[in-house]
């Protein structure tokens, strides 16, 4: 393959553009290793790439895609070798590094993952960085005491990628999941992913000017953030974990010190861009030993799309309209 495709952001006069072009192995950009892509992610942070005003993107043209999985085909770095199949997700993917919207790509060896055993790059593209940010929320919250049987634990958001995940792999370990969503009608969806309940948005709100409320949930992961977070701190049990991954809610949030300091209430930011890679690998391993579900699961999660069809996928997961995980097939 001496030339390539990829979906590729650039300015048309004043307008913000997404397109498909052709490019040669001469314009790959600098790096260890080349990657021939088989499989990219569809992500909220790819859609704010791909407008104006999306604080995501410092220069153009631009290469989106946050994740990525595939074989490589060369490497000047002697820990990857040729045929080897890995993972890419984080860093500056997608963001100041051409991403995984690409046919061929080239990354620094430092950013390389391999392929966990018995995970193949189409399922590792369908966990992603969705999947990831989840089992990574998940792990965090376990090492600060989080196990199965203290009750329930909250995800909010539930439909979207990391809420989904975080459904299936909290169910798949032994939790009871409430899964919270604004999508009613998504119900049955959440329950075949291991939901046991599922409830609106509106009713972890707590009235005005109440400080604490009924101690609920054991932990809570939450890609959401925004307004809703203080009232699912206000019910979280004595010494329990939020683990806090997104602003599809809104990036500020005001909140009581009193869930902290009465009942030793854990906030916890989850970062999938520069988890250090040793936890990167570890965690990488439990999703294929612990969580990966079978293909029946896999394809309630995920659908797959093709590159000419992207920029329909990123305008969906802008405007909330995508459920689970889109995954596009490079191949």
């Amino acid at each position: 393959m001496n030339t390539y495709q990829a979906l590729t952001v650039d300015w048309k006069g004043e307008h913000l553009k997404s397109e498909i072009r052709g490019y040669s192995l001469d314009d790959l950009p600098e790096g260890d290793v080349t990657i021939r892509v088989a499989y990219s992610g569809v992500n909220y942070k790819d859609g704010l790439a791909s407008i104006p005003g999306g604080n995501i993107v410092n220069s153009y043209p631009h290469i989106p895609g946050i994740d990525l999985s595939g074989t490589v085909v060369a490497s000047s770095d002697p820990a990857f070798r040729e045929g080897d199949e890995v993972l890419v997700t984080g860093y500056g993917l997608g963001v100041s590094h051409p991403g995984g919207f690409s046919q061929m790509t080239r990354v620094p060896a430092a950013w390389v993952v391999p392929l966990p055993p018995g995970m193949s790059a189409k399922a590792a593209m369908a966990v992603g960085t969705a999947g990831f940010t989840a089992a990574l929320s998940i792990h965090r919250m376990e090492e600060n005491g989080l196990a199965p049987g203290q009750g329930p634990v909250l995800v909010t958001g539930a439909t979207g990628g990391v809420g989904s995940w975080a459904v299936a792999m909290l169910a798949r370990s032994g939790y009871d999941v409430t899964a919270s969503s604004r999508k009613s009608a998504e119900a049955d969806y959440l329950q075949k992913l291991g939901a046991a309940e599922c409830i609106s948005p509106q009713e972890l709100e707590l009235p005005e000017g109440r400080s604490l409320h009924q101690e609920r949930w054991a932990g809570a992961v939450d890609p959401v953030g925004g307004a809703l977070l203080p009232h699912v701190l206000r019910s979280v049990r004595y010494g329990g974990s939020v683990a806090v991954s997104g602003f599809t809610g809104g990036m500020d949030f005001a909140a009581s010190v009193l869930p902290f300091i009465l009942r030793g209430v854990n906030l916890l930011g989850i970062d999938s861009v520069l988890c250090p890679m040793e936890l990167r690998r570890k965690v990488w391993g439990r999703i294929a030993a612990e969580w990966l579900p079978e293909e029946e699961m896999l394809d309630s999660v995920v659908h797959e799309i093709a590159l000419p069809d992207l920029p329909d996928a990123l305008t969906q997961i802008l405007q909330g309209r995508m459920r689970g995980r889109a995954i596009v097939n490079l191949t």
